[in-house]
């Protein structure tokens, strides 16, 4: 089975994010990597107003010239779409993966809304099905003494000393490397969360991991 993990960048509000990058990658149930690709959305990205309020907007001299040397791809939103929906039909694939999957999916409705003024809503493929590696981690990690350790070590607890399940502390239980910083670009993030994917489905393959699409 194969599976589409996907991760977007935004900027303006975090109720209402808009997407400005956008990665994936198509892997397996091991976190191989069959193919990947990573977009730059012209739309948004090329909108210096809409670019200010961007979290990370201090990154965007660098994608600049990543788009320059030709390192990053610039496209149009609706052409990313395209893209999107043809990789989905090559590789017969209709379930997706996000780290706090929620956030990406309305992030990605809300950027098609947005840019065609709500003629048209809907992002994935109709009937998609996901899989949110946050949930997933919680379920797996969740009565895991050595995770439980390893956060209280490290102060990786919420003020209510909830352990944290943030993809770049994940990431670095995972692959016991405290030096690791997640980079916070979408096809970057993609290929650290994969590995969070991976890790899961070999501790725990059938713990709870679906973000239903009634939820959202």
């Amino acid at each position: 089975m194969k599976y589409i993990i996907i991760d977007t960048e935004t900027t303006n509000d975090i109720d209402c994010p808009i997407v400005y990058d956008v990665g994936f990658a198509v892997i397996d149930a091991t976190g191989k990597v069959y193919a990947s690709y990573s977009y730059v959305v012209a739309d948004v990205f090329c909108d210096d107003e809409l670019m200010s309020t961007a979290y990370f907007a201090d990154k965007i001299p660098s994608y600049w010239e990543d788009i320059k040397s030709h390192s990053r791809i610039l496209k149009s939103f609706r052409t990313i779409e395209k893209i999107f929906r043809k990789v989905c039909a090559e590789w017969d694939v209709n379930t997706f993966i996000a780290h706090n999957a929620r956030f990406d999916y309305l992030a990605l409705n809300n950027t098609k809304r947005y840019l065609t003024s709500s003629k048209y809503r809907f992002f994935f493929p109709y009937k998609s099905e996901f899989i949110d590696t946050l949930r997933f981690s919680r379920n797996v990690l969740g009565n895991d003494s050595a995770y439980r350790k390893y956060c209280v070590k490290n102060q990786y607890v919420t003020k209510s000393n909830i352990n944290r399940y943030t993809a770049e502390i994940l990431y670095r239980y995972i692959k016991s490397n405290e030096e690791f910083s997640e980079s916070h670009t979408a096809l970057e993030d993609v290929l650290i969360e994969k590995e969070i994917f991976a890790y899961c489905m070999g501790r725990d393959s059938t713990a709870e991991k679906r973000l239903w699409i009634n939820e959202i």
